[in-house]
C-alpha cells in the first residue's frame, strides 16, 4: 500500500519488526566490519566460533526460516535424537560448516550472501501475512504439533540475530579489543 507521496505505508507492526532486524543486523554486522579473512576465521575464544562463521550460519538460519514462511517445514532426514556423534551423517556435516569460514570463502562473500538473504526476508516482513502459520517440523526442540506464525517467526529472527550479535562482540573485543557499545 503507497501514501499519497508514491512511498509504501506499512503498519506499525510490521515497520517495528523491520526496525528492529535492522538494528540487530546492523549491530551483528559491525562486528565484522574491516576484518581481514584470516580474522574472521579466528576462534580466540572458549567456544569454537568465528566471525565468518557466525555470520554464515545466521545466514543460513534466516534463509531456512524464509523458506518455511513461505513452504512450510523442510523435510528433515537427521534423526537428531540418535545422531552418532562420532560419525555425523552428511547433513550433520554440512551444518557444522555452517560455522566455519572455509579457505575458498571470504567474509566479503558471505557478508554479501548475508545482505541478499535480509533484503528476501524484508519484503516477507512487508508482504506476508502475519498470522499465516506453518506446523514446525519435528524436532526435539519443538512441543510436537506445534505451529508457528509468521509473526512469530519474524520475532524468532530478531532474536536469533541479537544474540549472535551479542557472540560475535565478545569474539571481537578478543581479536583486538573493538567493542559495538561501551
Amino acid at each position: 500500500m503507497a501514501d499519497d507521496t508514491g512511498t509504501e505505508s506499512l503498519s506499525p507492526e510490521r515497520t517495528d519488526l523491520l526496525d528492529a532486524l535492522t538494528m540487530h543486523r546492523e549491530l551483528f554486522l559491525g562486528t565484522v566490519a574491516g576484518l581481514s579473512d584470516e580474522q574472521a576465521r579466528l576462534t580466540p575464544t572458549a567456544s569454537e566460533l568465528s566471525l565468518g562463521g557466525l555470520v554464515k550460519h545466521v545466514t543460513a538460519t534466516e534463509a531456512d526460516w524464509q523458506r518455511f514462511i513461505v513452504d512450510g517445514p523442510a523435510e528433515d532426514h537427521v534423526d537428531w535424537e540418535n545422531v552418532d556423534w562420532s560419525n555425523p551423517p552428511a547433513e550433520v556435516l554440512a551444518r557444522q560448516a555452517q560455522f566455519v569460514l572455509l579457505e575458498h570463502e571470504t567474509l566479503a562473500g558471505v557478508v554479501a550472501e548475508h545482505r541478499r538473504v535480509a533484503a528476501r526476508t524484508e519484503e516477507l516482513v512487508r508482504t506476508v501475512d502475519l498470522n499465516a502459520s506453518q506446523p514446525l517440523p519435528q524436532a526435539p526442540w519443538f512441543e510436537p504439533g506445534a505451529t508457528r506464525t509468521a509473526r512469530r517467526t519474524f520475532v524468532h529472527l530478531v532474536a536469533e540475530i541479537a544474540q549472535h550479535a551479542g557472540h560475535a562482540d565478545i569474539i571481537r573485543e578478543t581479536i583486538d579489543g573493538q567493542k559495538s557499545m561501551g
